[in-house]
């Protein structure tokens, strides 16, 4: 019957500049968990991947390991979340020599992602997509891209360098021109 079909709830919409990150702890070992907030104080990036060993997020997130010393300069610590598990992430890490957390956002599958309006129903993944948060927990900027286009980090580095002469309480917009913060 056709009206008994369940549509899969649709992810919301990402995070506006300016709002409030959603608070979220993931494991990022079999017997740990890192939340947001215990990272409150520093800059954050927030790395949306499709999956562990996909092609374009083996490259994107070498390249971040490659950039995590210019990350630490600008006070930004960054991290990767998908919905593989934790054991996928340490064989991966392991492997590409990446020292950030990666956390498993796989109980239930894409819960923060959907959270952040970037989960795909329907495939069990989260769309890619950057989050930069100041230091008091504000979506600063964000930008959502095509699972095929490694974003680089140009859009993160110049919102980092925003936040480094604005401060906390600035946003620069979804993938656009700084604009101040409104709270």
């Amino acid at each position: 019957m056709k009206g008994n079909r369940r549509r899969p709830a649709r992810s919301p919409s990402p995070p506006a500049a300016g709002a409030e990150a959603p608070p979220f702890a993931l494991s990022n070992t079999p017997y740990s968990r890192l939340a947001l907030d215990d990272l409150r104080g520093r800059y954050v990036v927030v790395v949306f991947y499709v999956a562990d060993w996909h092609p374009v997020a083996t490259a994107q997130l070498a390249r971040y390991q490659e950039l995590l010393p210019e990350l630490g300069q600008r006070g930004a610590a960054i991290v990767g979340i998908s919905t593989d598990a934790t054991w996928s992430h340490e064989s991966f890490a392991r492997a590409l020599g990446i020292t950030f957390p990666l956390l498993a956002d796989d109980s239930p599958p894409g819960a923060v992602a959907h959270l952040y309006g970037v989960f795909v129903p329907g495939t069990g993944r989260s769309r890619r997509a950057l989050f930069v948060i100041d230091a008091d927990g504000i979506v600063s900027w964000s930008a959502v891209f095509p699972d095929a286009l490694d974003p680089g980090l140009d859009g993160v580095l110049s919102a980092l360098e925003h936040l480094g002469t604005e401060g906390a309480g600035a946003s620069i917009g979804v993938d656009g021109p700084p604009t101040d913060h409104v709270g």
